[in-house]
């Protein structure tokens, strides 16, 4: 199971309103089975983890693509370069340090808090309330956090946003992992740490399939939220694959329903 359910429509004009009647139906039934398999695999899971950046909010929102130019950006001030040399540094960091803060402190010693004010600084109103979201989140037994390589008053600014904030039990960002970021089993084991998970049963939803496959080794159940957004190698392997890596269990790309699915009864 793939945890996604798309459902395709066709266009052919030659479908009768029988017919019509009889494929809503065995859509009806299929996405039934479908939220009470899903309901089943998560009934025992009481510690949620989802990351922030399109995965609580839609891609589409392009919040990210932001936070991406001001990254180079910022780059071009600090080397002198023009965007596309620092474009390219930027990249060459985040592909090999795991975040480009993480390759700016190694290499050229910048101060995290500085950058971070500064990349974050950006424009929220693509965001709208989810109360959907905020519903399905609430209908979760158990705890829940956020788990970013960003910083907690930018997943703060954001959630308050969705109208989703109220629900969480906490936010782990990068300060709070000692800027180790995901996918480094260092960040994942701190985050732990902080949340107290210790054996609880836990699922982490994320859009970058590599920080999956970290969480799938600590024994986590792994969501990823598909987006058109792809920034990251794993990404762009992951849709040339064929099947889904045996380190991501499910995916989806409508978080409130799939959640939804996971609190049907």
């Amino acid at each position: 199971m793939r945890g996604s359910a798309r459902v395709a429509h066709s266009d052919a004009p030659a479908i009768t309103e029988a017919e019509d009647a009889d494929a809503a139906a065995t859509t009806l039934v299929e996405a039934a089975a479908e939220a009470g398999a899903l309901a089943k695999a998560f009934a025992e899971t009481r510690l949620w983890i989802f990351d922030l950046d399109n995965t609580l909010y839609p891609a589409e929102c392009n919040l990210f693509a932001q936070i991406d130019q001001r990254m180079s950006g910022f780059i071009q001030k600090l080397l002198g370069l023009d965007h596309a040399a620092a474009r390219k540094v930027q990249k060459d960091l985040y592909y090999h340090y795991g975040t480009t803060l993480a390759g700016l402190m190694a290499e050229y010693g910048v101060k995290p808090e500085e950058f971070m004010d500064y990349v974050h600084d950006i424009d929220l109103a693509p965001v709208s309330p989810m109360p959907e979201l905020d519903a399905a989140i609430a209908r979760l037994e158990g705890r829940k956090f956020i788990f970013t390589n960003g910083s907690a008053r930018h997943a703060e600014r954001v959630a308050a946003k969705l109208g989703v904030l109220d629900r969480f039990d906490g936010i782990f960002d990068i300060a709070a992992g000692n800027y180790v970021p995901k996918p480094k089993p260092e960040s994942f084991g701190a985050f732990m740490r902080y949340c107290e998970g210790g054996d609880c049963k836990a699922a982490m939803f994320e859009d970058l399939p590599h920080n999956l496959e970290a969480a799938h080794a600590l024994g986590i159940k792994t969501v990823l939220v598909r987006s058109d957004y792809l920034d990251h190698p794993s990404q762009h392997a992951l849709a040339a694959a064929t099947a889904l890596p045996p380190y991501i269990h499910y995916e989806t790309d409508d978080l409130t329903r799939f959640l939804d699915s996971i609190a049907a009864n």
